[in-house]
C-alpha cells in the first residue's frame, strides 16, 4: 500500500467515494474555493485500476484526509536502474 496523508480541509464522509468522479471538487463551500478542476483523483483512479489496483480515501484523525492505493505485484520486479550522474 502507498499512503499519503494531508492536513488540508478534509473530505466530507458523503464525498469519500464521489471525489474520484471526473470534475468533482467536493461538496463543501471551502472545497469549491480550492484551485483545480477535479480531474486529479479521477486520473489516479484510472491508472490504479488499469493496473489491477484499488484506490480509496478516508478522513484523517485531527483533520485532513488519507489517500491510499495498492497495485498487485506479479512475478519478479525488474532490476532498479540507477539515475544517470
Amino acid at each position: 500500500d502507498i499512503t499519503v496523508r494531508d492536513t488540508g480541509i478534509g473530505i466530507a464522509p458523503d464525498d469519500l467515494e464521489r471525489v474520484f468522479a471526473p470534475f468533482d471538487r467536493g461538496s463543501s463551500a471551502e472545497a469549491q474555493m480550492q484551485p483545480g478542476i477535479g480531474l486529479g483523483l479521477a486520473i489516479c483512479r484510472g491508472i490504479v485500476t488499469a493496473h489491477g489496483g484499488r484506490i480509496w480515501t478516508e478522513p484523517r484523525t485531527g483533520g485532513g484526509a488519507v489517500f491510499s492505493f495498492t497495485i498487485p505485484v506479479v512475478g519478479t520486479p525488474p532490476p532498479r536502474i540507477p539515475p544517470s550522474a
